[in-house]
C-alpha cells in the first residue's frame, strides 16, 4: 500500500475518538473498580458512568482527546495502540483528577451539562476522589509491565508538577490587577499543555519510539495544548452553553484572566481601557456587565488575537509532528484530532 493509499483510509477525528473510547474505557473502568467504593462512586459519577445514587446513565464523559493522542502517538512511531492503553488510561485519570480539583477551586456548579462532583458529594470528598485518581494513574503505569514503566511514571510526575504550578499561577493571576500575556502563556504551558505534551510523549514511549521521536511528539503536544487553551478560553466567553455545559460568559462573571481577556486588557485600545475599568471593580461582574465585557474584548481585538494564536500553534504542532517521520495514517489522524480540538464551536 502506498503512502497516499494509507492516508486515504485515515479515519475522521470523531471516528478516532470512538475507537479510542472503545479501547480505553474498559481498562479505565477496570482501574476505577479497584478504588475504595466511596472513591469509585464519586469518580464514576464524575466520569459520567452513573448518577449520584450509582444508577447507570448515558452521560457524555467528554471527548477524551488526551488518551486518543496517546494511542495515535504510539502508532505514529510504529507501535501498537493496544500496548499504549495503560498510558492512555493514566493520562485520562490525571486529567480527571485535575478537573475534580479545578471545579472545587473555581466554584463551578456544572460540568458536561450536569452538577459537578463537589456540588453533589461535598468539597472534601471530591478533593479526595481527585487524589485517588492521581494515585491510581501511577498504579496503572506501575502495573503495566511495560519496560518503560518507571520512565513513564517519572514523566507523569513531572507533568503533574507543571500542572499544579500552572494551576497555582492561574489562581494568583486572578488576584492581580496587572497581568502580562507572557505570564498567561507560562501559566497555560503548565496548566494545560504539560499534560497534553505528556500524553503524546507517553504514547511514543509505549510505542517504542526513539528519544528524538518522543521529544518531537512532546513538542507537538505542548503546542497543541497551548492552542487548546486558547480555544477553551474563547469558549469560556462565547461558547454555546449547549456545547460547553457551562453558563454563557462563565469566565467573565468570575473575572478570569484568560488569553483573550488579557490580550484586550493590555491592548491600549479605547475598548481595552474601558474593560480595565470594568474588570477592576470590587465585586464580580453581573450578567449585563459580563455581556458588555465580551463586547469590549471583541472590539479590543482579544477574540481575533486568540484565534490567530490557536491557528499558528496548530501549524507549529504539525511541524513538530512531521519531524518524527510518523506513520502516514497516524499522522493524518493526529492532524484531524488537532483540528477538532482547536475548532470547537465558539
Amino acid at each position: 500500500m502506498t503512502t497516499t493509499d494509507r492516508m486515504a483510509v485515515a479515519r475522521s477525528a470523531r471516528e478516532v475518538l470512538a475507537w479510542s473510547r472503545g479501547l480505553v474505557e474498559p481498562a479505565l473502568r477496570t482501574a476505577v473498580d479497584t478504588l475504595p467504593s466511596s472513591m469509585a462512586h464519586i469518580a464514576g459519577y464524575h466520569l459520567g458512568w452513573w448518577d449520584e445514587h450509582g444508577h447507570p446513565v448515558g452521560v457524555n464523559g467528554g471527548k477524551a482527546i488526551r488518551p486518543a493522542l496517546a494511542l495515535l502517538c504510539a502508532q505514529a512511531v510504529g507501535g501498537t495502540a493496544t500496548k499504549a492503553v495503560p498510558a492512555a488510561v493514566a493520562v485520562e485519570l490525571v486529567h480527571n483528577h485535575s478537573l475534580l480539583h479545578d471545579d472545587v477551586m473555581d466554584g463551578d456548579l456544572t460540568r458536561r451539562h450536569r452538577r459537578t462532583a463537589w456540588s453533589v458529594f461535598g468539597v472534601n470528598p471530591a478533593i479526595l476522589a481527585g487524589d485517588a485518581l492521581l494515585i491510581l494513574a501511577v498504579d496503572v503505569l506501575a502495573g503495566s509491565g511495560h519496560p518503560a514503566a518507571t520512565e513513564a511514571i517519572r514523566m507523569v510526575a513531572a507533568a503533574v508538577q507543571e500542572l499544579l504550578n500552572g494551576q497555582n499561577t492561574d489562581l494568583s493571576l486572578e488576584q492581580r490587577a496587572e497581568v502580562e500575556l507572557a505570564e498567561c502563556v507560562r501559566m497555560a504551558e503548565g496548566k494545560t499543555a504539560a499534560l497534553i505534551g505528556c500524553a503524546c510523549a507517553l504514547g511514543a514511549v509505549f510505542g517504542g519510539g526513539r528519544p528524538e521521536q518522543v521529544a518531537c511528539l512532546h513538542g507537538f503536544g505542548m503546542s497543541l495544548g497551548l492552542a487548546f487553551q486558547h480555544v477553551d478560553d474563547l469558549l469560556g466567553i462565547w461558547g454555546d452553553p449547549a456545547v460547553t455545559g457551562k453558563p454563557v460568559h462563565s469566565d467573565l462573571c468570575s473575572c478570569k484572566k484568560s488569553f483573550p481577556v488579557v490580550a484586550a486588557l493590555t491592548s491600549q485600545t479605547p475598548a481595552g481601557r474601558e474593560l480595565v475599568a470594568l474588570y477592576h471593580q470590587d465585586q464580580p461582574l453581573s450578567g449585563t456587565d459580563a455581556a458588555h465585557a465580551a463586547e469590549l474584548i471583541d472590539a479590543a481585538g482579544g477574540r481575533a488575537w486568540s484565534q490567530a494564536q490557536a491557528d499558528e500553534l496548530v501549524a507549529q504542532a504539525m511541524r513538530e509532528l512531521h519531524c518524527t517521520s510518523p506513520a502516514p495514517r497516524a499522522a493524518a489522524e493526529l492532524g484531524a484530532l488537532a483540528r477538532l480540538a482547536t475548532h470547537r464551536d465558539h
